[in-house]
C-alpha cells in the first residue's frame, strides 16, 4: 500500500492510497470554499449517560447529487470535487460538514462536562465536539458498489481501514474508531458514490460501551472471554452459520433484530483490524465481497445495508472486547422495508419479522 499526501482549499487533509508505489501528481484544489464551519457542540444527557451531538451546520450538506454534481467523484475538466485529481483507487478526506473535528481544538476533559450538578448539565456550558469525521471513497466508478469491487481492490479498503485505524487510535483525545458503511436511499444515504465513512469519537459509544460491561459481567461470573465462548456457540450453530473458513465465521446471530442480519468474526480474536494478519486479511477481502454480492441476490433489487465494524476502544476498557462486522438491511422482502416501530424507537425492544435460521438458509441459498 502505498500512501500520497494532499490539502484541500479550506485546509482539511486529502489522503490517496494505492496498491503499488506511484508518483501521484496531485494538482492544487483551486476552488472557493467557505471557511470550514466551528465545531458542533456535544451536550450530556444525565438521564441515559450518553453524550449527543448538536450540529446545526450539517443542515446545509448535499443531498443525493447526480452524477454531475457528484462531490465524490474526481476532477475532470471544468467539474472540481473533494477529489481533485483526475482519478483514484481509494481516497480517504475529512467531512467537509463533520459531526466532529479537531479543527484548531485539543481534546476536551469530558468529565468536567458530564458533571451531573455542574454547569454543563444544564446546556450552558456545551463541551466542543472534539473528534475526526472522514470520508473513504472506495472507486472512482460513481455507479459501482462495493460488491463491484475485484478482491485486491477490497483488499486495499481493508488496509487502507487498518491504516486509519491505527493513526486514530493513537490520537490524543480519541476512545473509539468506527469504520461504516450505509448502502441505499432506504437506508438513509445522501450521496450514492461508492463510498463509507470513518467516526473518531471522544468517548466509548453506548453500544460499545453496553457490550463491555455485559463482558465484564460474563468474566466475572465464569473467568472466561464472552465473546470466543459465544462464537464457538455460533460455529456450532450450523442452521445459522453462512460461510466460515479457518480465519472468518459469517453467520446470522441468534436473536437477530434485522430481516437479514449478518455477523462476521475472526476465529482468532483481534481487538481491531490494525492487528489483523496477511492471512486473515486477504480471507476478508474474499469473504466480505462474497457475503455483500449474497446481499445484492436476496431480492430482485439490490439490498440496502449498513456495513459497521465495531472495534475495542482504546485503552485497557476494551481488553475482553472482539473486533467483528455486523452487516444488515432493513429490507423484509423485495417490496416491503422494516420500519423501526414505538417499542423499538422508544424501548431499544427489537422484533425481527424473519426466523434467523430462515434468514440463513436464503443467504446460504443465494450463494454463486
Amino acid at each position: 500500500m502505498h500512501k500520497t499526501q494532499a490539502w484541500l482549499a479550506d485546509g482539511r487533509e486529502c489522503t490517496f492510497y494505492d496498491r503499488r508505489p506511484m508518483q501521484r501528481d496531485i494538482p492544487a484544489d483551486r476552488r472557493s470554499l467557505p471557511a470550514r464551519p466551528a465545531a458542533a457542540e456535544l451536550r450530556f444527557d444525565v438521564r441515559s449517560g450518553r453524550w449527543v451531538v448538536i450540529a446545526g451546520h450539517r443542515q446545509g450538506r448535499s443531498f443525493r447529487p447526480g452524477a454531475a454534481e457528484c462531490p465524490l467523484c474526481p476532477s475532470r475538466g471544468s467539474a472540481a470535487t473533494e477529489i481533485p485529481a483526475a482519478d483514484y483507487e481509494v481516497v480517504v478526506f475529512d467531512n467537509r460538514f463533520p459531526a466532529l473535528t479537531m479543527a484548531g481544538l485539543d481534546p476536551p476533559d469530558l468529565d468536567a462536562f458530564a458533571d451531573p450538578f455542574g454547569p454543563a448539565a444544564t446546556g450552558s456550558v456545551p463541551a466542543p465536539a472534539y473528534g475526526r469525521c472522514e470520508i473513504v471513497c472506495f472507486s472512482p466508478d460513481h455507479d459501482a458498489s462495493f460488491a463491484d469491487l475485484k478482491p485486491d481492490q477490497a483488499r486495499l479498503i481493508l488496509d487502507v481501514w487498518r491504516d486509519r485505524t491505527e493513526i486514530l487510535h493513537a490520537t490524543p483525545g480519541i476512545e473509539q474508531v468506527f469504520c461504516f458503511e450505509n448502502r441505499g436511499p432506504e437506508i438513509g444515504v445522501t450521496q450514492p458514490h461508492p463510498h463509507g465513512q470513518i467516526y473518531a469519537f471522544p468517548f466509548v459509544t453506548p453500544r460499545t460501551a453496553a457490550t463491555i460491561a455485559q463482558a465484564a459481567e460474563y468474566r466475572r461470573r465464569t473467568g472466561r472471554n464472552l465473546y470466543d465462548d459465544a462464537l464457538a456457540a455460533d460455529r456450532a450453530a450450523t442452521d445459522r452459520v453462512i460461510v466460515a473458513d479457518e480465519s472468518w465465521t459469517a453467520f446470522v446471530p441468534y436473536a437477530a433484530q434485522w430481516p437479514y442480519e449478518v455477523h462476521l468474526y475472526p476465529n482468532r480474536r483481534h481487538r481491531d483490524l490494525s492487528s489483523l494478519d496477511e492471512v486473515e486479511l486477504d480471507s476478508l477481502a474474499t469473504i466480505y465481497l462474497d457475503l455483500l454480492q449474497r446481499f445484492d441476490r436476496l431480492f430482485d433489487t439490490p439490498a440496502p445495508y449498513v456495513a459497521a465494524w465495531h472495534q475495542a476502544p482504546a485503552g485497557p476498557a476494551g481488553r475482553d472486547f472482539a473486533m467483528h462486522l455486523e452487516l444488515f438491511t432493513n429490507r423484509r422482502t423485495s417490496t416491503t422495508l422494516k420500519h423501526l416501530a414505538g417499542t423499538e424507537i422508544g424501548m431499544a425492544v427489537f422484533s425481527n419479522d424473519v426466523v434467523p435460521e430462515q434468514a440463513a438458509e436464503r443467504l446460504r441459498e443465494v450463494a454463486v
